[in-house]
């Protein structure tokens, strides 16, 4: 498409959650340092709780990709299972064939077992749930029932649940206090700010392969504004402005380019970024230059 009109080895601004653009941002790098520390302490339940497109996946993905050899993850991306079919699947993730002829109450024993024998191999056994605030409320009460399978030492099973905040709608419910009470370490993440997306879009285009590729001061402003600091927005904007300014046969990224990307994406604010934002940039710009050379007056 534009990689080589931009000098670049790969798209910076790709959707799919790929761990090698991982940007360890604040708030990503203390959701992550969250989910070491609870992880390592052996806590039963953490939750790391982000709106739509605040890179809860990537960070799933990265936990997945940087585990030591001791744990063992069982990754369910799907959570829209009974609770016969979560048992089955964390069952599956840990090597142990499906059987029609074992009900709920088998299973369950079979599981403990195993994960006792896993837990004498000196295996920690972690269970990473995407998307939960999808999963049914029997299936969240299954997972309490699965958290206290225990030794007198450790649990046999933790719980990862990346959810967006309509899971934490749900936990408030009085019929789920025994659950809430078990979420020992819990992490808010937050939208960007205007520092960060432009830490977050140079970082991303040096990974690519081009670290001189520039979008200007007000090009950030406006990526920042019209995504609302979100990363997934961040990244549609971007390849966005890349592809405009491509098919212009321009080389840096401008106010312009971001403005037109806005106004062909979705969930954006339905705000203009008016004619004159340029020129006020522009003078305050000025006006601190010549503070700065010549001093106050």
């Amino acid at each position: 498409m534009y990689l080589e009109h931009f000098e670049l080895q790969q798209l910076p601004f790709s959707l799919t959650p790929n761990t090698v653009f991982y940007v360890g941002l604040v708030p990503h790098q203390q959701a992550f340092e969250v989910l070491q520390t609870a992880l390592t302490a052996g806590e039963g339940f953490i939750k790391i709780v982000g709106e739509v497109g605040t890179g809860k996946t990537l960070l799933c993905r990265k936990l997945l990709h940087s585990a030591p050899a001791h744990w063992r993850l069982a990754y369910l991306p799907d959570p829209s299972l009974s609770p016969i079919e979560l048992r089955w699947a964390l069952a599956a993730e840990l090597g142990l064939h499906y059987s029609g002829n074992i009900d709920q109450q088998q299973l369950h024993q079979l599981l403990q077992r195993h994960l006792l024998l896993l837990a004498a191999r000196q295996q920690q056994v972690i269970l990473v749930i995407d998307e939960a605030q999808a999963l049914p409320d029997e299936t969240l009460e299954t997972l309490r029932l699965l958290t206290n399978l225990e030794t007198e030492q450790r649990k046999l099973l933790q719980v990862v649940l990346f959810a967006q905040p309509e899971l934490d709608l749900r936990l408030a419910k009085h019929r789920f206090r025994q659950l809430r009470q078990r979420i020992s370490f819990s992490y808010q993440l937050r939208p960007m700010t205007v520092a960060e997306v432009g830490a977050y879009v140079r970082a991303r285009l040096q990974i690519a392969g081009n670290s001189d590729l520039r979008f200007s001061s007000l090009a950030l402003l406006g990526l920042a504004k019209y995504s609302r600091g979100i990363p997934r927005l961040v990244n549609v904007l971007a390849h966005k402005a890349l592809m405009l300014a491509y098919g212009r046969g321009q080389l840096h990224i401008n106010w312009r380019h971001i403005r037109a990307a806005a106004q062909d994406t979705e969930d954006v604010p339905a705000v203009r970024f008016a004619a004159w934002v340029p020129a006020v940039f522009m003078l305050v710009t000025l006006v601190g230059a010549a503070f700065w050379h010549w001093g106050p007056l």
